[in-house]
């Protein structure tokens, strides 16, 4: 982590759960992070947003001569199995886009002979607000989900992207699924 010391990170949903946790994971590993936050009720916002801030985040790193720098995208498990509940299907959709993006993006930049790396990381059942969001008409529902098994917090994933972020220049940790132990899928 030495190497990123004093680098810039962007996190996005930087204000709560697994965003909070990863900001203060890279503030404490000395990164400068610039964080910003969504609005709640915009879920559109997994596709448009991850594409446009990868971009971005690409052209400033290219502009300023980075050829070593990383992008990591946070998806979800639902990304990579199918869930057709009327629960999910929608926000399952979209975490399919962004492990399909993230190939995209890896595969480009190695066509670019670039040595930026792009890491997906896909937590499983995270103990944050999105239930609550998500069962909004039954907050009991939601306490029971997440009490159904020991969940993972915030800083678990945050302990997933440094882990990404330290591996050797040379290293590149494309796919990382974080599941709760006693998760079925």
């Amino acid at each position: 982590m030495e190497r990123w010391k004093g680098r810039v990170a962007l996190v996005t949903g930087a204000s709560v759960g697994i965003g909070a946790a990863v900001t203060r994971a890279l503030v404490q590993h000395g990164m400068k992070v610039v964080g910003c936050a969504r609005s709640v009720d915009k879920i559109e916002v997994n596709v448009l947003a991850v594409s446009i801030c990868t971009r971005e985040a690409y052209h400033s790193m290219r502009e300023r001569n980075v050829d070593d720098g990383h992008i990591i995208n946070i998806n979800s498990v639902l990304g990579h199995i199918y869930n057709c509940s009327s629960h999910v299907h929608f926000y399952s959709a979209t975490k399919h886009m962004v492990t399909a993006l993230t190939e995209g993006i890896r595969q480009e930049l190695r066509e670019l002979k670039s040595h930026i790396r792009v890491t997906s990381i896909s937590p499983g059942v995270v103990e944050t607000e999105f239930c609550y969001r998500l069962m909004d008409k039954d907050p009991k529902q939601a306490e029971a989900f997440y009490a159904s098994v020991k969940c993972l917090q915030g800083p678990d994933i945050a302990n997933a992207v440094l882990y990404a972020l330290s591996t050797p220049a040379h290293v590149q940790v494309h796919e990382v699924i974080v599941r709760p132990t006693e998760q079925a899928n």
